[in-house]
């Protein structure tokens, strides 16, 4: 844990990527706790910055992550975890991936299609 350089707020980005793909599917922020709990577990725990507390990617969707892997980057102040992404759903929008939009000629263009409606799976719509 020393070895992890926390950012003025105690928080270090994290990027979440298929162990199996090597595809980018999230970016989220991780305290100590995160990190600790992450690696007690095996499954992907996040700190959420908006609600303040941690999250345990999965809780309300379902689309749970077990964690392969923690790597750090050369400055200590990233993290790389290669995840098993339960459901095919790593997006809060019902996408595979929360890089869905690619620029193309000065626009932003959707990519990859909703696998399954946001209302569907937190149900409220």
């Amino acid at each position: 844990m020393e070895a992890i350089a926390f950012d003025e707020h105690g928080l270090v980005p994290a990027i979440a990527q298929d162990a199996t793909t090597g595809r980018v599917l999230m970016f989220a922020w991780m305290n100590r706790e995160a990190v600790e709990k992450t690696a007690e577990l095996g499954e992907a725990v996040y700190y959420s910055r908006s609600r303040r507390k941690l999250w345990h990617k999965g809780e309300q969707s379902g689309h749970t992550q077990t964690v392969r892997e923690i790597r750090l980057d050369c400055d200590g102040d990233v993290l790389l975890l290669s995840i098993e992404q339960h459901g095919g759903i790593a997006c809060h929008t019902g996408r595979e991936s929360c890089f869905y939009r690619r620029l193309e000629h000065g626009r932003w263009q959707t990519t990859d299609e909703v696998r399954k409606s946001p209302g569907a799976i937190y149900g409220n719509g």
